[in-house]
């Protein structure tokens, strides 16, 4: 993903639950914090990223085929955004525990 002129990796499959649900917050105008994790592997820490409909953003992916998406994963990613840490990166297992903390979750 590149935003601002600075690149941030995900895995092709995150990136694309990521890029529809980033795509439904900015379609609205919405500005929101984008948050996650930075592996041990690649110097850990967390990065928030405040993303606004103004500013330019695209979406690389490594592979040529569209990864399939997930209800659960995107009703994850569109429910943390709303929360006051806004949007977090969560992985499908993750997206999955959240939404049944959460007391809920879409139809697959």
């Amino acid at each position: 993903m590149t935003y601002a002129g600075n690149r941030y990796e995900f895995e092709d499959r995150l990136l694309a639950h990521l890029k529809v649900a980033i795509a439904a917050k900015l379609r609205l105008r919405e500005g929101f914090l984008l948050n996650w994790q930075i592996p041990a592997g690649e110097g850990a820490g967390r990065v928030s990223l405040w993303l606004s409909p103004d500013v330019p953003i695209s979406f690389q992916f490594g592979g040529s085929r569209s990864p399939e998406l997930s209800r659960i994963w995107l009703d994850a990613l569109s429910r943390s955004s709303h929360g006051i840490r806004g949007m977090v990166a969560l992985g499908e297992q993750e997206a999955a525990d959240y939404l049944q903390k959460a007391g809920g979750s879409s139809a697959p």
